[in-house]
């Protein structure tokens, strides 16, 4: 989708649609008073006669509306102006681009980003509604036969600031949210391939193809480089599957030559049946799912690369599939660590931790100021604190809060979690240095 930022007066805009607000109950935000008076109160007249009440998730689709240059009018509920923040300016654009693909609308001029939010610029409107327009035009029909096809899709969006001394920041953050989008994409496409498509293999050559397209540095560990290494608590996960396990490192350096890299860790299960301790078959077949730290972190390098942004960065993917088999690791066995500590595998459908932790020691040869690992770690996490959050586990207060920041910032909050000694005891194990569960309580 083609976008672009302009400041100007919505009853003169070229368009096939310029899309306005109403809060409920029935109060036009400015740009619909605007095209009110040009149209001598022709949306009010329709508002009062109980057409639209400003409900959040509502439209009212307008055509030759009087006094105004474009084709269509679209009115979109915004609910209650007192409750209007993040979540809610996010659906009403959400809304807007769906209304606005489904009805033939090849262009639109969105006036909502002009729609003041609590403690939020016109930049972070500008670079939410980019990320939400893409994110709600994205489809993977990639192995459908017969694909759902819209008969005049959305092709491009003009989105309005109110100040034209506005402008500058809100192309640039117009940029960075077109290029988070595409890191997003890129992320949900690989989360979404099946498990027999998406193999460890697959993720390498993604990274290959992302190293060559944004000149980035790119290298594969393969099986025996990895046990050279000493990295058995890896490869115990991946000792059963035929499919061989590969370490993936990516370097993006837009920093200075001396300055140290952030360090992304990403967990690539391509597919956890949960090995020996195998998991129930209801909802296995979302076990695909579990390599997407791995696609979270290719798409952040992906997005860092488009925004060109002015530091290094570094992506370690350990990837491997979890399968039972003659081959796979037993309860109760003891495998050594990249680091050389010995852990009891007493789960092994606890493999995210096997993997990573032989990840995060080969980190340190990158000397990182920052190590962050992403995983799709626990369910216990998932109950603790539904969909709503990411848990957050930190050994440094001050990243914790600027984590928890950026979390708020692009609508994917996250909560700290405790990370106390205490929980050291739960993880004892009379036969290794450590068992790689602790537990049913405090599973987070």
């Amino acid at each position: 989708m083609e976008f672009s930022i302009k400041s100007g007066n919505p009853e003169k805009q070229r368009s096939a649609c310029v899309v306005v607000g109403v809060f409920e109950p029935r109060k036009l935000t400015l740009a619909a008073e605007l095209i009110d008076n040009a149209a001598r109160s022709h949306l009010s007249d329709i508002i009062r006669r109980g057409d639209m009440e400003g409900k959040a998730g509502t439209t009212l689709l307008l055509h030759n509306v009087p006094g105004t240059l474009c084709d269509r009018v679209l009115l979109v509920g915004l609910g209650k102006e007192k409750e209007f923040g993040d979540r809610e300016y996010c659906d009403a654009i959400r809304c807007a681009v769906r209304t606005l693909n489904e009805t033939g609308s090849f262009d639109g001029t969105v006036f909502l980003t002009e729609t003041s939010v609590r403690k939020r610029s016109a930049a972070w409107r500008v670079r939410q509604a980019a990320l939400v327009a893409q994110q709600t035009v994205y489809r993977f029909d990639q192995f459908k036969s017969k694909k759902d096809k819209v008969r005049r899709p959305l092709r491009k969006l003009t989105f309005i600031v109110d100040r034209r001394n506005e402008l500058a920041a809100a192309e640039e953050a117009l940029s960075q949210g077109q290029a988070i989008a595409e890191g997003m994409s890129l992320a949900k496409d690989l989360a979404n391939l099946p498990g027999n498509v998406c193999t460890p293999s697959h993720l390498a050559e993604t990274a290959q193809k992302l190293a060559a397209e944004h000149k980035l540095e790119c290298q594969i560990l393969e099986r025996d480089e990895m046990a050279a290494l000493g990295m058995h608590s890896l490869l115990s996960v991946a000792q059963s599957s035929r499919q061989a396990p590969k370490l993936i490192v990516l370097q993006y350096k837009g920093g200075k030559s001396d300055e140290k890299p952030v360090l992304l860790v990403g967990k690539g299960v391509t597919f956890d049946s949960g090995g020996i301790s195998l998991k129930p078959a209801p909802e296995m077949d979302e076990m695909k799912y579990d390599m997407c730290g791995a696609a979270s972190v290719l798409g952040a390098i992906k997005a860092a690369a488009l925004m060109k942004l002015p530091l290094n960065l570094t992506v370690i993917v350990p990837s491997t599939e979890n399968m039972p088999g003659g081959g796979a690791s037993r309860p109760g066995d003891i495998v050594t660590s990249m680091s050389g500590q010995t852990i009891e595998i007493l789960n092994t459908d606890a493999e995210g931790r096997l993997i990573l932790c032989d990840a995060l020691t080969y980190a340190a040869r990158f000397e990182p100021d920052t190590v962050i690992d992403v995983a799709t770690l626990t369910g216990a996490c998932v109950v603790a604190l539904g969909h709503v959050a990411t848990g957050l586990f930190a050994n440094n207060d001050t990243l914790a809060r600027e984590l928890e920041h950026a979390g708020d910032e692009a609508h994917d909050r996250a909560w700290q979690m405790p990370l106390w000694n205490d929980y050291q005891e739960l993880l004892k194990s009379p036969f290794a240095d450590m068992a790689n569960i602790g537990g049913r309580w405090g599973g987070s």
